[in-house]
């Protein structure tokens, strides 16, 4: 029995079955002294312990400030969407709607780079760069794209949407515009490459896609007219 060792575990699975054990020598685990986690002096072990909760408290109250914080930047997300909603079901003239949409766009939402382009459509000015003819490799992705897309490259006829200021866009957001059918393409730019990344969330992009298409509605052309 003198010269058995006991593993450290072998130690905590003995506390681990014996809880008296830390009634039984209350008085004697008071005067042990651990190192403090921080470094720094030796403390009491029921210092030690308290020092723990503090720190666990500490990583529960960031956690809680994070939730708190995700809550109110979706709030106002929300609440943003909810305006632009507004404003588009209030348009009866469709130019009335472009202009809703690309000014909630650009004020609500700093998007600092707008590109519209739509097909199979009833408009009273056909003349507008909206309704500019699409190749048929844009009508291909529109088609293709089942959620929006966010990264860096996009078709060089889409950087063109953007004029002079293509060449300083560095990131791009793709949402394709449907009803029953594919009806258009609603491209987000930005000059910062972080703004519409590959692996951000696309959760609003996607909500934004489906308001903005069922609010063109009234404005499709009948299935027999389409392109």
């Amino acid at each position: 029995m003198e010269n058995m060792k006991f593993s450290s575990e072998d130690v905590a699975q003995y506390l681990r079955e014996h809880p008296e054990f830390f009634e039984e020598y209350a008085e004697m685990l008071t005067g042990i002294q651990v190192p403090h986690p921080h470094g720094g002096r030796a403390i009491p072990i029921s210092e030690r312990q308290i020092v723990a909760l503090r720190d666990k408290n500490r990583v529960l109250q960031d956690k809680l400030g994070e939730l708190i914080r995700f809550g109110e930047e979706n709030g106002a997300i929300t609440e943003k969407m909810h305006r632009l909603s507004v404003a588009l079901l209030a348009c009866d003239r469709l130019t009335d709607f472009m202009h809703g949409l690309n000014f909630h766009l650009r004020e609500d939402f700093s998007v600092p780079h707008l590109a519209l382009r739509l097909w199979d459509i009833s408009a009273e000015d056909m003349e507008l760069p909206e309704f500019t003819p699409v190749s048929t490799d844009i009508h291909i992705l529109a088609d293709s794209l089942l959620h929006p897309y966010c990264g860096s490259h996009v078709l060089d006829e889409i950087k063109g949407w953007f004029g002079e200021d293509a060449i300083r866009l560095r990131s791009f957001a793709i949402v394709a515009l449907r009803a029953e059918r594919t009806m258009g393409l609603l491209i987000m730019a930005s000059e910062d490459p972080e703004r519409f990344y590959p692996e951000m969330g696309i959760i609003y992009l996607a909500q934004l896609g489906e308001l903005v298409s069922a609010a063109l509605r009234r404005f499709t052309k009948p299935p027999n007219s389409a392109k």
